[in-house]
């Protein structure tokens, strides 16, 4: 797939809609815009991946494809990046382009910012009055308060989609976590 130019795109790929506005939100505090032969496509899900890999190789082989992946799906990105001829056997997705989050994209944020900071964003949200009901649930009480934010990020609709990009925002560019930092950095490399 090339652009009216007839150079190179690039498809960035990621499971959902809240990576896809983290990934926005960092590059805006990293300064470095998305090129414009560059689109970044939601999957709805990492199964996804060979399906929208087939299409894009379908097409022609002026695409790259590149993504976002959480730590439990990594055999699955490998095993398919495997299948496609994108990767080598054993060898890290990273190399073909695919960053995966330590545990989800919601954990790394969390870590990033650090409690103190995600409860304020709750607070201007006005969301903490909630979260501090949710740290009372019995099953909540024995968690860590990173554990307990991870979880209140996807117990409410719509919450988690602007739950990380919130997060993001305010952070400074050195604390942007490394899995989108170096997905920018791939989107912005032909």
């Amino acid at each position: 797939m090339t652009d009216a130019a007839g150079a190179r795109r690039t498809i960035v790929l990621v499971e959902g809609e809240s990576d896809r506005r983290a990934l926005a939100a960092a590059a805006r505090v990293l300064r470095l815009p998305l090129p414009q032969d560059v689109s970044v496509e939601v999957l709805g899900g990492i199964t996804n991946l060979r399906r929208r890999l087939a299409e894009a190789d379908a097409g022609t082989a002026d695409v790259r494809t590149i993504g976002l992946y959480d730590a439990s799906e990594g055999e699955h990105v490998q095993r398919v990046l495997v299948d496609a001829g994108r990767l080598a056997l054993g060898a890290d997705p990273a190399t073909a382009g695919f960053f995966g989050c330590d545990r989800d994209l919601e954990d790394e944020v969390i870590r990033a910012a650090g409690p103190d900071l995600v409860l304020r964003i709750l607070d201007v949200r006005g969301e903490l009055a909630r979260f501090r009901v949710f740290q009372g649930q019995p099953a909540q009480r024995v968690r860590s308060v990173e554990a307990q934010l991870h979880r209140f990020a996807g117990t409410a609709g719509g919450r988690k989609t602007h739950f990380a990009a919130d997060i993001v925002t305010v952070l400074a560019p050195a604390a942007i976590p490394a899995p989108l930092r170096a997905l920018i950095t791939a989107a912005r490399t032909a």
